[in-house]
């Protein structure tokens, strides 16, 4: 399990820069991440180690990720945030 410390860091490794990852990946973090096994909790901060561009391509469904475990987490996002709020998914 992750510590507080941990979970605050990724928060902020969560704040890209860009708007709309922030509008994807904020809301996982604040809301859902605690509730992810552990396994999938180190599969998030793996996936921030990779390119906004990829990523927004990939939450959005224009390209596959590249790897089974990149695509398991970007699921799981897109199953708690995007299913959501479809607003804000449709918007971007």
């Amino acid at each position: 399990m992750l510590t507080e410390i941990e979970y605050k860091k990724l928060g902020w490794h969560s704040r890209r820069g860009m708007l709309e990852l922030d509008l994807l990946l904020l809301p996982f973090v604040e809301r859902h991440l605690r509730d992810q096994l552990y396994a999938d909790q180190l599969l998030y901060r793996k996936l921030l180690a990779e390119e906004d561009q990829d990523l927004f391509a990939w939450l959005v469904q224009r390209v596959s990720p590249p790897s089974a475990d990149l695509a398991r987490i970007i699921n799981i996002i897109q199953n708690c945030v995007v299913h959501e709020n479809r607003a804000v998914y449709k918007s971007l």
